[in-house]
């Protein structure tokens, strides 16, 4: 097999990459934009010692999972790479996402639950995150998502899976800001004012914060006059804040924020807790999906424990502490974003929750000084996954349970092999879809110490 080689080859399953997998005699082949069962004419694109990539030549015979995408910029966008499958089928494939990462990565014979689907398929998503930039000649702003595996931006002006209002303003900031002299970032020579937009949308209200990203270290007269007439415009804008960032890097937010106008926060409702975000708070970009695991983890703990005391790690603004607090005799917090915890002290007042304790620190330091032991332990760590320090601290802190919640099945695998390594059990894993139309699965772990 080499470079440019042409072969026909049916698609067996998805990888956890989101491509498709075939074989070629004995060497496995991986195919973008592909759907188990497709018969697909392949041209070899890059070879390695035991696999290749291909791309799509023809689609010979397609998969009966296969319909048209609701969005037409479904192709050139990278954020949306299964929508030519079958919604139902996509919840299938992320279960055996999972189970491929579990069974291989993991070495564990698990059964996976079906994977709970999101209440919503379009206009799910509340946190958008568009790279900004300008044509060379005439500095018109560019505003969109990266074409897959480019810095290339797609000029969107219709996005299905966020709110309508988020299209709206984007569009304002699109026309506008060269009126106020607010010129698109080059990332090439790192020039230009305006690197992000941020917004974050709330379901529970309907109120959206806008955070402008900006190459600078201060804020500046152009930037404020055109914050203020962001607000004025959109009655559905609650504030527009300004996020620093003036160095090289892919990082989108950098660790300052500042209000200019309005409110710093939108509110979201969760079961029956109302949650302030701002503009550097971590929160679930999908709301309704959220609920769905905040649900499923409170009703765990409250069906096997009589007032438990419960550590919430990785906590961000203590989210998982406060909904489940209704259930638990004390509820211990932990996260190392300052805003995040001011929000989450906040939070708890208003919800009339005065039985969680909120640290600010780093989770593994807090781990390293806890004497305390706790009935369950709920660790919701970044998609790179807990380190090996904190999952023994987990072990030593946890009397009985840890519940892992992750949102990448590779490093929720090889942490439930380390933690079942040092004897721990895995009771079960229930997947749900937080991000339809992506190759992305939301787990829920469930390990008996």
């Amino acid at each position: 097999m080499k470079i440019n080689d042409e072969y026909d080859l049916r698609i067996e399953k998805m990888t956890n990459s989101g491509a498709g997998l075939g074989r070629v005699e004995d060497m496995v082949v991986f195919v973008e934009n592909t759907c188990p069962e497709d018969l697909v004419k392949v041209k070899i694109s890059k070879v390695n010692k035991s696999f290749a990539n291909a791309n799509i030549v023809e689609i010979i015979e397609p998969s009966k999972y296969r319909v048209k995408p609701f969005c037409p910029m479904q192709k050139v966008c990278g954020a949306c790479r299964f929508q030519y499958i079958d919604y139902s089928y996509q919840l299938k494939v992320k279960k055996e996402i999972t189970e491929d990462a579990i069974r291989k990565i993991g070495g564990l014979d698990i059964k996976i639950e079906d994977t709970i689907p999101s209440p919503e398929i379009k206009s799910y998503r509340c946190k958008i995150q568009y790279p900004i930039s300008r044509t060379k000649n005439s500095g018109r702003i560019l505003a969109g998502y990266y074409k897959p595996k480019s810095h290339e931006i797609v000029n969107i002006k219709y996005c299905p899976i966020q709110p309508e209002i988020c299209d709206k303003i984007i569009e304002f900031i699109r026309q506008r800001a060269f009126d106020y002299g607010i010129s698109g970032f080059m990332e090439k020579n790192h020039t230009g004012d305006l690197r992000h937009v941020v917004i974050r949308s709330s379901k529970y209200t309907g109120k959206n914060l806008v955070v402008l990203v900006v190459n600078a270290t201060k804020t500046f007269d152009r930037l404020n006059d055109f914050a203020k007439a962001i607000y004025d415009e959109f009655e559905e804008v609650s504030g527009v804040c300004v996020n620093f960032n003036s160095k090289k890097t892919n990082v989108i937010l950098g660790s300052k924020s500042e209000c200019l106008v309005g409110c710093d926060y939108i509110e979201e409702k969760i079961t029956d807790k109302v949650f302030r975000i701002g503009a550097n708070t971590f929160f679930q970009v999908n709301p309704k999906s959220a609920e769905n695991i905040f649900k499923y983890v409170k009703n765990y703990i409250a069906d096997n424990f009589e007032t438990p005391q419960v550590l919430d790690a990785y906590a961000g603004i203590t989210s998982f502490g406060i909904v489940v607090s209704d259930v638990c005799k004390k509820v211990v917090s932990v996260e190392e974003n300052k805003e995040s915890c001011d929000l989450a002290r906040t939070v708890a007042v208003e919800n009339g929750v005065n039985n969680v304790e909120i640290h600010n620190m780093d989770a593994g330091k807090f781990f390293a000084k806890e004497k305390r032991k706790f009935d369950v332990v709920i660790l919701d760590p970044p998609r790179k996954g807990c380190t090996e320090e904190s999952l023994n601290e987990a072990l030593r802190l946890s009397k009985d349970t840890i519940i892992y919640v992750s949102c990448n099945p590779a490093t929720l695998a090889r942490d439930l092999k380390y933690l079942t390594e040092k004897g721990a059990k895995v009771q079960s894993i229930q997947p749900f879809d937080m991000f339809c139309h992506t190759y992305h699965v939301e787990n829920v772990a469930i390990i008996k110490n």
